[in-house]
């Protein structure tokens, strides 16, 4: 199966809603119990409130099959910060994730971002670790309905022309 990154459009906000809580519901208890995926569950975001977040002026990628049907996305705000990836389970693995943090860092450093930062999953810290962030504390979050743990991570971005900085 085949992918291209594009940038979002409205049409896809059910999309990625549905692949938001599929993600969670299918990777997340590998590494979180029945009580956190359920809490994070119960903060899955509507189609309407992901079209809602996604006018804020942040950037959003969105990888998709060969029919232009989302399978994964991401998207940068305008601090650098990372506040969503997500990939549909049957499509992980298949290098999407890097193909969508690649469009997004190169779109980083053309806004002149020198810092991107997340807050990562278990499931997400080490796909974020191979990017070249580091962890910068490990977090409780509360949630509606529970408390789940992600970890702060952040990355340094060279100018173009510059050096990477070490992690």
């Amino acid at each position: 199966m085949s992918h291209r990154v594009r940038p979002y459009r409205r049409e896809d906000a059910g999309a990625l809603a549905g692949i938001y809580a599929g993600a969670v519901a299918a990777v997340a208890p590998r590494h979180y119990s029945a009580a956190e995926v359920a809490a994070w569950l119960a903060e899955a975001p509507s189609p309407a409130e992901i079209e809602e977040k996604n006018d804020d002026g942040r950037l959003v990628f969105v990888a998709v099959d060969r029919l232009d049907e989302a399978v994964a996305w991401i998207d940068l705000e305008p601090d650098g910060h990372i506040d969503m990836l997500f990939c549909a389970p049957e499509w992980t693995g298949r290098g999407l994730a890097s193909a969508l943090f690649n469009a997004l860092e190169d779109a980083a450093r053309r806004l002149g971002i020198a810092r991107l930062h997340v807050e990562a999953s278990e499931v997400a810290k080490p796909i974020f670790e191979k990017w070249g962030f580091t962890v910068v504390r490990r977090q409780d979050v509360r949630l509606a309905t529970g408390t789940i743990h992600n970890y702060a991570m952040a990355r340094e971005l060279a100018s173009p022309g510059q050096a990477e900085a070490s992690p």
